[in-house]
């Protein structure tokens, strides 16, 4: 046999080997496994779970409406149902609670939760938290698999993550990224902001699903997206699971988040106003207001102090104040970082029960139960005095007392209130049925709670 022959014998048997080496790639090399995100995930996508919720709403159709006055004919309302697809992640098995975004569950009439092993159940809504987008529901069911709720806050930029949900309907889908900012804030229309951000494809379908480490811990609840297109950009953001567990227990021990209150308004720092403080930085807001025996007031703080700190947390703007502050719960000590007389300065203080920004009706009466209190939002101060009921049950006892949502309480028992703390003090020292002055559509109106 000639060399050339030879050579073409070897060079063939080469590639015959080349190609079975890449079509069967070893397991191990030089003893050691290859890395594999499939083990972990094995006793992790079990505890992630599809959530399918439906909407129904009665509405009136006009054009039928006229017809059926025309001919005499009977006027049936019309329902309008609408669908969410969504994720939810199992935390605790023995009690079936399920933590998802309040976005995917959402005034749902039905909740029905999937689980990757086929079965399927109707959830009970445990309670939702619009200002956060957490929510918690609950299946009863036997044989569930949970998911450890480990501490964010360990959390560092550049760290492996996996993301579980199901984008678009498709089903269990499993995504993986590194940790690419903490503590992200300033996003439009997203609420009280803490985001992990990572690049892990998080799509439509995803909300509420889980965002891992790769010891298969949850650190986060993955919850939107930044995108032009709407799809994945390579910008996710999820709620850190520490933040998710404080809104989770609230929501399981009392139906709702219940936020406290410094007791300040405040201000942006502009140009003119650094020039007059002598400021180096238009960082910071300016105190314009304290509320009478606030934390705000018990820590001495005065019109015309800057706030520049909130615990660990930096204060660059009213955003900023307003996020860290409604992330604050009852019963938080807070040290406030503040600026008096062109001079640094620290003070304490804690928020209690009657600092709270919002309230049920039921906190506050037997006869408000189905009612939400809110204290007045800054900029209204101008113009109105009082609480404002931003949200009420149909048919609840709040309703059926003739109360509205965007009804204003000016006043109880004939003493005039500004926020809710002044509201339910007079209430729980009320010795007979409460008088409370109601303003709507720009008239007053008396109503007695019996």
């Amino acid at each position: 046999m000639s060399i050339t022959a030879m050579k073409r014998i070897f060079l063939f048997c080469t590639l015959i080997i080349s190609i079975n080496s890449i079509a069967g790639l070893p397991i191990e090399v030089d003893g050691q496994r290859l890395p594999s995100l499939a083990p972990v995930l094995e006793k992790v996508t079990p505890a992630v779970v599809n959530i399918h919720s439906t909407t129904r709403q009665k509405i009136n159709n006009r054009s039928q409406s006229f017809y059926s006055w025309y001919y005499g004919l009977p006027n049936i309302p019309q329902e309008r149902v609408t669908q969410s697809l969504g994720s939810g992640v199992i935390v605790d098995a023995k009690n079936g609670y399920i933590l998802t975004n309040n976005h995917v569950i959402e005034n749902a009439d039905d909740i029905q939760v999937s689980l990757q092993d086929g079965r399927s159940f109707t959830a009970k809504l445990i309670g939702t938290d619009e200002g956060t987008d957490v929510a918690v529901i609950q299946i009863e069911a036997n044989n569930l698999t949970e998911l450890h709720l480990v501490k964010s806050e360990e959390m560092r930029v550049g760290d492996f993550v996996v993301a579980v949900g199901n984008p678009f309907g498709l089903g269990q889908t499993v995504t993986s990224g590194i940790v690419s900012a903490l503590g992200r804030t300033n996003l439009k229309g997203m609420g009280y902001q803490n985001f992990i951000q990572t690049d892990a494809s998080i799509n439509p379908g995803n909300s509420g699903g889980a965002l891992i480490n790769l010891r298969g811990g949850l650190v986060g609840i993955n919850t939107a997206i930044y995108s032009p297109s709407g799809g994945n950009v390579g910008i996710g953001f999820a709620i850190p699971s520490s933040l998710a567990k404080r809104i989770m227990n609230q929501l399981i021990q009392f139906g709702q988040v219940r936020r406290g209150s410094i007791g300040v308004e405040v201000q942006d720092i502009t140009a003119n106003l650094a020039r007059a403080f002598n400021l180096e930085q238009n960082s910071g807001v300016i105190i314009t207001n304290v509320e009478p025996d606030s934390p705000a007031d018990n820590a001495r703080l005065q019109a015309g102090d800057i706030i520049i700190q909130l615990n660990d947390k930096a204060v660059n703007n009213q955003h900023d104040f307003d996020n860290f502050e409604g992330l604050f719960e009852i019963n938080t000590p807070i040290e406030i970082i503040y600026i008096r007389n062109e001079k640094r300065k620290s003070t304490q203080t804690i928020i209690n029960s009657f600092d709270r920004k919002e309230f049920a009706g039921s906190d506050l009466h037997a006869q408000l139960t189905g009612a939400h209190f809110i204290n007045l939002p800054t900029r209204l101060k101008n113009n109105y005095q009082g609480v404002l009921i931003d949200e009420i049950e149909r048919g609840s006892q709040a309703w059926k007392q003739g109360l509205r949502s965007g009804d204003l309480i000016t006043s109880a028992n004939k003493h005039e209130i500004t926020n809710l703390k002044q509201l339910k003090i007079i209430l729980d020292r009320s010795k007979k049925s409460p008088l409370l002055n109601v303003y709507r559509n720009y008239r007053d109106y008396l109503l007695v709670l019996e």
